[in-house]
């Protein structure tokens, strides 16, 4: 009888543990309760820039060669030299240059006398033919022998002409005021000159108009204009910022590792330094920060809110409100997984409500659940995005954490503020 009742006892209390089991299992919440980070929506100005790196270069920089060939006997300047536009800067042999002009002048002299002979005699020649003493044949002999020595003239002149501008190139001035900044050349060298392809002797550059060119992505170039004000910063002027003007946009585009996945395309921009500081030097490094757009007081949220989810995200499933999902779901879901990266994807950003539409699916008070709402954006600036819609002033955004917002959370999720 006893070992009935002792028997009956364990198999009550087996019943009692395993309905409590039940029970408690039934009444576990298994809401997977995502921890985030939140800011509310202001209105700022935002500023948005256009970041790219390059040189600095001087405005006007001219390149200085010899237009004939010729030993370089002079040069009277330095690296370094301060120039006025006229100085004299090189000197070139002119020895057989010399000769040429002399030459040429002489025939031109030569020239000259036979062209009063032939005057002369063309002009008795007329006077005896008007007393009909010579023939027509005469004087239009006498006539076209002055015409000649005329044509002789003139091309004796003409060759004295180019002689002596040959004889004037041998003497290299500056073409404009500025800085000597590099000399090619050293005193006894040969200068190799030609029309067209002439072998640089020297350069100067005026350094109080200086430029930086810079290489601006292709996405970013259509929205930079001429005139667009610009924040220079030299690496060699630490923690000084200079203002410029966009003075030049090229209109080709230069491409790097063709043909590559790290195929670059850039379009040279130009800023012109309204304000140049001294000791610049051409050739140091500088990075451009060019404002394109302002909008003064923007809806703004951080850039780290706006994420991409496939269009529909936003539409809540009873069924699933907040709940995690079952291994079973997932394994759905990644099979689904390549149907859903075709979606079209939508711009998001995540934010907090107490309730979803107005409902409280987990009948928890206390909770807070995460809301999808599609936005569109405008302008950015380094830290925000302008909303133009999809957000009101003061909504409470996700800021983080950055596996939240990327991965973890969905339309619905119970949420927890960090």
């Amino acid at each position: 009888m006893k070992k009935n009742i002792k028997k009956w006892i364990l198999i009550i209390i087996a019943v009692l543990i395993v309905g409590a089991l039940v029970i408690a299992n039934l009444l576990k919440d298994d809401t997977e309760i995502v921890s985030i980070e939140t800011e509310k929506v202001t209105r700022q100005t935002l500023v948005h820039k256009v970041n790219a790196s390059g040189k600095i270069q001087p405005e006007v920089e001219i390149k200085i060669s010899a237009v004939t060939t010729g030993w370089i006997t002079d040069i009277t300047v330095l690296e370094g030299d301060s120039v006025k536009m006229g100085q004299h800067l090189i000197s070139l042999d002119d020895k057989q240059l010399r000769s040429d002009v002399e030459r040429s002048q002489s025939m031109v002299k030569s020239a000259k006398a036979d062209l009063r002979k032939r005057k002369a005699r063309k002009e008795r020649t007329e006077a005896l033919y008007k007393k009909i003493l010579v023939s027509k044949q005469e004087l239009e002999t006498d006539v076209a022998a002055y015409e000649s020595a005329e044509s002789l003239l003139e091309q004796y002149q003409a060759s004295l002409e180019s002689a002596n501008d040959r004889l004037s190139k041998t003497k290299l001035s500056a073409p404009q005021n500025g800085i000597v900044t590099k000399v090619y050349k050293e005193k006894g060298e040969m200068a190799l000159g030609s029309t067209f392809q002439a072998e640089l002797l020297m350069t100067v550059a005026d350094l109080s108009r200086m430029e930086v060119e810079v290489d601006v992505n292709e996405n970013d170039v259509v929205s930079v204009s001429i005139n667009d004000t610009a924040e220079i910063e030299i690496d060699a002027f630490q923690d000084t910022v200079f203002t410029g003007i966009v003075s030049e946009i090229a209109h080709v585009a230069e491409s790097q590792n063709m043909g590559s996945q790290e195929q670059v395309t850039n379009f040279k921009v130009k800023v012109r330094m309204l304000n140049v500081p001294d000791k610049i030097r051409p050739g140091m490094s500088a990075t451009a920060n060019i404002i394109t757009d302002v909008r003064k007081n923007a809806l703004a949220v951080p850039i780290q809110c706006l994420t991409v989810r496939p269009e529909g995200s936003d539409k809540i499933n009873p069924n699933q409100k907040g709940k995690r999902h079952k291994k079973s779901d997932q394994k759905k879901m990644m099979e689904r997984g390549n149907d859903q990266s075709k979606k079209t994807m939508m711009e998001v950003v995540f934010t907090v409500a107490d309730t979803l539409n107005g409902l409280d699916p987990l009948k928890k008070k206390e909770r807070r659940y995460a809301v999808i709402k599609p936005v569109k954006v405008g302008i950015t600036s380094d830290t925000h995005y302008e909303v133009l819609q999809g957000v009101a002033e003061g909504d409470e955004v996700v800021t983080g954490s950055y596996k939240a917002i990327s991965r973890e959370l969905k339309h619905g999720s119970v949420v927890t503020i960090n």
